[in-house]
């Protein structure tokens, strides 16, 4: 199974997001990850989503979602082609005796503080999901309250534009 990252420009009303992801679970397909944002035409958003499958499974996907009367235009970014990040909250129990280690392993990931409490830090990291996940990994020996993760963005390098 291979791992595709689609970009969708879909018109940017109701009921949009319900259709698409309709789509998916009426065919029984999984997303692993769906960003959707307004782009900078307020009318149109932006729709990055993830989906692991074979490649048969994946032509039945992006052949779907091109039928959709609000899909504006569909777009496959390569990781070659694409810078991908995502967001990621991390609250983690840091008691006195553990503090220094945890911003020790946040440095390293340029992960930055974004609250501290009496008893916890909340940690805010972006980057690809590989590295999102190798600091989940590393803080979990200090015991993780929370994680919220935002799911993939991407866009398009150089000077190529994903306009409809």
């Amino acid at each position: 199974m291979a791992r595709h990252t689609l970009s969708v420009l879909v018109n940017n009303h109701m009921g949009v997001l319900s259709r698409v992801a309709g789509l998916f679970s009426r065919r029984g397909y999984n997303i692993d990850s769906l960003s959707v944002g307004i782009t900078e035409d307020k009318n149109i958003s932006r729709m990055t989503i993830v989906v692991e499958c074979e490649d048969d499974i994946y032509s039945q996907i992006k052949n779907q979602l091109s039928k959709l009367m609000d899909v504006v235009k569909l777009t496959e970014f390569g990781d070659d082609e694409s810078v991908k990040r995502e967001l990621a909250l991390i609250k983690i129990d840091a008691r006195n005796e553990k503090r220094s280690q945890i911003l020790e392993i946040a440095n390293i990931f340029r992960a930055h503080v974004v609250d501290v409490a009496n008893n916890t830090i909340i940690l805010e990291i972006t980057g690809d999901q590989a590295k999102v996940s190798a600091l989940i990994s590393m803080l979990d020996e200090f015991g993780i309250k929370e994680v919220i993760r935002t799911g993939v963005t991407a866009i398009a390098r150089g000077d190529i534009e994903l306009k409809n």
